[in-house]
């Protein structure tokens, strides 16, 4: 399949919100990617949900809503009410991750699992069948502009051959470190959806770089 651009408004400009969507929305990117942080779970604190309200209202894209916060069962439906088209929670940050990914789909949004540098993708096998995308993070989750972690690859075939073995509907994401430079080696390892921050937003033609990132050759 084509692969999917997510470009993260984490790195956007906070003082120019709408410009940066609005950009986005006339650009090739297909879906608009939130990090919400609690400050617990990671050591920052992002977007609440008036923001993602806000963007909502404004989006043309579909929200990939990624949820880096501790219990996010609490707030499933909130996160719908919100805009969530795509809703990713953290591996990690879930206790009973069958019945989370589940109660997702159930209030009508796409589920997403994200795994950690640190956590094996072994142990996403048997949750496979009830999910839509994993999201690598090939970063530590917390802050933009981190380096890319280059031992991600082997995750991510790791990850594709147990996804095309298993026969399964999955996409796979990838989010830290991502541009121009290693996205066609991403895409070659098995990747169908880059997120990408810092390198579309501290670019100095954003809708160019997300064009580059797009039709990758």
């Amino acid at each position: 399949m084509e692969h999917l651009v997510s470009p993260s408004l984490l790195a956007a400009d906070f003082c120019n919100l709408e410009k940066d969507i609005r950009m986005v929305n006339n650009s090739l990117a297909d879906w608009i990617h939130l990090d919400i942080m609690d400050g617990v779970f990671v050591p920052n604190i992002s977007f609440g949900f008036p923001v993602i309200e806000h963007v909502n209202k404004i989006a043309e894209k579909p929200l990939d809503v990624h949820l880096m916060i501790v219990d996010p069962d609490r707030y499933l439906s909130r996160f719908r009410d919100s805009g969530a088209g795509i809703l990713t929670v953290q591996y990690e940050a879930c206790t009973h991750l069958q019945r989370t990914v589940c109660e997702i789909h159930n209030l009508g949004m796409k589920a997403g699992v994200a795994l950690n540098p640190h956590t094996p993708v072994i142990l996403l096998k048997n949750t496979l069948p009830f999910i839509d995308m994993v999201l690598i993070m090939t970063v530590n989750p917390g802050f933009g502009g981190q380096s890319f972690i280059m031992e991600s690859y082997n995750k991510i075939i790791e990850l594709r051959k147990m996804i095309d073995e298993g026969r399964h509907d999955v996409l796979i994401q990838v989010d830290g470190g991502v541009d121009t430079t290693n996205a066609a080696s991403l895409i070659e390892s098995g990747v169908n959806v880059l997120v990408a921050g810092n390198s579309v937003f501290g670019s100095d033609d954003p809708a160019e770089t997300i064009r580059r990132l797009k039709e990758l050759s």
